[in-house]
């Protein structure tokens, strides 16, 4: 079977590789972007950063219509909390950014191949999905696959009890105790949300502060506000 070629291949649609993708194609080449899910956008996009950000967006809302309005005279009685309403927006700002790449993608000509990509040699890639096998070369190729939730040896993830970031971004309903471990970007994030929403928040982390690959300073900068909020 031929392959057909590329200047460029995207293993993966992250930010770093649609990014890339994008302003390849504006300098003219003919470029390839393989995605094993449905929507594009990878981690960051879909169950990473973005849904993350607009829970945090909610979540502040929610806890300054609750606590913060009193201080300018503005007195609030009765703030209850829609979480399903909260989950679905942040589904939609999900959903209208990955049609925004999407709509790149066909502006600037760019091929999605969806299906696997497996690296046959130093320029091809073996790609197998729904309709089949297919193989493509490129003159570059970019793996920008993204991450996974890693468990912890002997606790495996059964999606009630114990779950994985992306489970944390649909809980049913608020826990009354939410146990974080690894005060990483991601572990923060989700714990604020949480705690916002009215969650006792324990944030464990083996190293000797948060975010151990940001600068110190504004670690404990965030490590103060943090607790300000009660984690």
């Amino acid at each position: 079977m031929s392959a057909d070629v590329f200047d460029l291949v995207v293993i993966g649609s992250g930010p770093g590789g649609y990014v890339a993708a994008i302003r390849a194609a504006q300098l003219g080449m003919r470029v390839a972007c393989i995605e094993k899910y449905p929507t594009l956008g990878g981690t960051c996009l879909n169950v990473g950063c973005i849904p993350s950000k607009a829970l945090l967006d909610s979540s502040e809302h929610f806890e300054y219509a609750s606590h913060g309005m009193a201080a300018h005279g503005v007195q609030v009685s009765g703030v209850t909390l829609d979480l399903a309403t909260m989950l679905k927006r942040k589904d939609q700002v999900v959903k209208e950014l990955t049609r925004g790449v999407e709509g790149l993608f066909k502006k600037n000509k760019i091929e999605r191949i969806t299906g696997t990509g497996r690296l046959v040699s130093a320029n091809t890639v073996e790609v197998t999905g729904e309709a089949g096998t297919r193989t493509v070369q490129g003159t570059r190729l970019l793996i920008a696959t993204g991450s996974k939730p890693a468990s912890l040896p002997g606790i495996a993830f059964d999606g009630r009890r114990i779950v994985h970031s992306t489970e944390a971004l649909t809980l049913p309903e608020v826990p009354k105790r939410l146990l974080v471990v690894g005060a990483g970007a991601i572990g923060l994030e989700l714990g604020s949300v949480w705690r916002r929403l009215g969650a006792e928040v324990t944030v464990l982390e083996y190293l000797e502060r948060i975010v151990p690959g940001s600068d110190a300073g504004s670690a404990k900068l965030l490590q103060r506000s943090l607790e300000r909020q009660g984690i």
